[in-house]
């Protein structure tokens, strides 16, 4: 199927609002970015303190003339079982990012995928067949990158075709964010997806 690869200008053409200054939205790309990562954090790390294990609180020995160090537990770090000083406790490590923030964001990495000749457009992406090889076939036409972001809405058929190919993702243009638009080497737009963009960056 015939493909092109996306420029500045027919970008411009297709109403998206790209990011021209250079400088602006590299923070912006940044803290999204960490935030998406952080928000997948369990926060679920846990050891417990020399309060919480288990064991007596008998003073070990005297506290004088014995010669050695005074110790008042067996529940201390420094023993063998004893609690961990300053451990990991479950927390949270989610991030709130403002909406506008994350859409600069999303501009700003569209923009600079564009910049460098990394997304291409076709009208379509379908496998009639369902099959990995004539997936296979149809991906080579367009592109030769293994780690390939293919964006549009796709039928069963096509899902079933892909999904043994190891790095290759068929996502929605309505849910893909800043993240999965740097995560690959190449983007594939179908016609569907190039719209759905064009609007979501035109509304930011």
């Amino acid at each position: 199927m015939p493909s092109n690869t996306l420029t500045l200008e027919s970008a411009k053409q297709a109403n998206f609002n790209l990011v021209d200054d250079p400088k602006k939205g590299r923070q912006a790309l940044h803290n999204t970015i960490v935030a998406y990562r952080a928000n997948r954090r369990s926060g679920t790390a846990c050891v417990k303190s020399r309060s919480e294990v288990a064991g007596s609180g008998k003073k070990l020995w005297k506290q004088k003339g014995t010669g050695r160090a005074r110790m008042g537990s067996r529940r201390s770090p420094i023993w063998v079982g004893g609690g961990r000083a300053f451990g990991p406790k479950p927390r949270d490590y989610s991030k709130i990012i403002p909406r506008k923030i994350k859409q600069l964001a999303l501009r700003k990495a569209i923009t600079e995928r564009i910049k460098d000749g990394d997304v291409i457009t076709t009208v379509h992406f379908a496998i009639a067949d369902g099959k990995t090889k004539s997936f296979l076939k149809t991906l080579h036409a367009i592109t030769d990158a293994e780690k390939v972001l293919i964006l549009g809405k796709f039928d069963e058929l096509t899902f079933r075709a892909a999904r043994n190919v190891p790095r290759v993702l068929l996502f929605a243009a309505t849910d893909v964010n800043a993240e999965h638009l740097l995560d690959y080497a190449k983007i594939i737009l179908t016609g569907e997806a190039l719209e759905t963009l064009a609007q979501r960056t035109s509304a930011a």
